[in-house]
């Protein structure tokens, strides 16, 4: 029996922060942007013409301003990035049966199947258009077989272009490109490959098994089934379901606001340090109270992706106040974060989210070194002495 067909179509929004810029500000179109901040602040994302001079995302703001002076620096629209991605998202989920949002600015989309209705290539080309019409921002996709080789096919479509890879002829697209082309080729494993002798993709799959392992270990067996066109065609419908969560019963019913704002306060930090762990950030957080008669409401509200526990903290305290029958005593308080996605570098780059995220990540490391409890905000610690 013939393995089933698979049409796997990657979407990537292109420079999407710096595009969401330019719809704000046509102005700013042909010029190269950074978007970012000034003085200790890098890169987030840079335009083409940028590009042109240097410039990467990373990259500190002030050796970008010297490779490119004229450079515009901007973070205008930073709140429109959320919107603009829902907007793409609803687009996306509108038209196709299955989806995957692997990042504020990319989608995999299964069109398995729809070959039999429509012409795939057609559809995904299509939808392309579909998003550039309403929403004005440049768009590249990438068609294949495979989820690695779509979203290789769309680096090469880009800038805003359309590449598709047919059926039986992946190896033909791959082998004559750059071993650093394939997806999680960092510049290390770039050496050593090249180290070995390996410069082109088809010098990885002409290797033997043996040989890669010998010195990549596991990643060099996943490299020499790249090569040969092997991977992952699943696409993970289930992202928006997904959530972390943390909740709390009282041993004795609560109705002083600044206890309950304190335990709020750990429950969320609880949760943003478990959603860290994961590598995600949330679009959404919920509130969950349960009163002493074990009446239970909940409110949630759709927020800019983050991962920082002080915007998170503000939501949900945000929420309690608008939820909370003053004085009525509280039994139970819960804190959910949903709507999550991948953690990308470009969303920790903005201008303080760096050194916050830094700070954040550090408090992480101590608490997995000494244990979650190690470290606790002075207002937590004064209410549980208070008690």
């Amino acid at each position: 029996m013939d393995e089933p067909v698979h049409h796997i179509a990657h979407f990537d929004l292109d420079s999407f922060f710096v595009s969401v810029e330019i719809l704000n500000d046509s102005s700013l179109k042909g010029k190269p942007v950074l978007v970012g901040g000034y003085e200790r602040g890098v890169v987030a994302a840079c335009s083409y013409e940028a590009r042109k001079y240097g410039i990467h995302s990373a990259m500190p703001m002030k050796k970008a301003l010297q490779l490119c002076p004229h450079a515009i620096v901007t973070t205008n629209s930073r709140s429109e990035y959320s919107k603009f991605s829902r907007w793409v998202t609803d687009i996306i989920a509108s038209k196709v049966p299955a989806f995957e949002k692997a990042s504020i600015d990319e989608f995999y989309v299964d069109l398995s199947g729809m070959d039999k209705f429509f012409g795939v290539s057609k559809y995904a080309k299509e939808l392309r258009e579909l998003i550039i019409k309403e929403t004005g921002l440049p768009i590249s996709c990438g068609l294949a077989s495979v989820k690695f080789i779509s979203k290789m096919a769309t680096n090469e479509a880009k800038p805003n272009g359309f590449l598709e890879v047919p059926h039986g002829k992946e190896k033909e697209f791959l082998w004559p490109m750059a071993v650093e082309k394939i997806n999680g080729v960092g510049k290390q494993t770039e050496i050593l490959l090249k180290d070995l002798g390996l410069y082109k993709i088809q010098d990885i799959a002409m290797a033997k098994p043996e040989f890669l392992e010998r010195y990549l270990g596991k990643w060099g067996l996943s490299l020499w089934e790249k090569a040969h066109g092997t991977g992952s065609v699943e696409v993970d419908t289930e992202w928006e379901q997904k959530s972390i969560s943390h909740e709390t019963t009282f041993d004795t019913d609560h109705n002083d606001i600044e206890f309950l704002h304190s335990e709020l306060v750990r429950l969320t930090e609880k949760t943003a340090y478990s959603l860290r762990e994961d590598e995600k950030l949330t679009g959404c957080v919920t509130v969950k109270i349960r009163y002493s008669d074990f009446e239970t409401t909940s409110r949630q509200e759709t927020i800019d992706y983050t991962s920082l526990d002080d915007r998170l903290i503000s939501k949900a305290k945000d929420l309690f106040n608008k939820s909370w029958q003053a004085k009525r005593p509280v039994r139970l308080l819960g804190v959910r974060f949903s709507q999550m996605i991948p953690f990308t570098m470009q969303m920790s780059l903005f201008e303080n989210n760096a050194e916050k995220l830094n700070l954040y990540k550090a408090v992480d490391n101590i608490k997995d070194r000494f244990g979650s409890n190690i470290l606790t905000r002075a207002a937590v610690i004064r209410n549980q002495a208070e008690e």
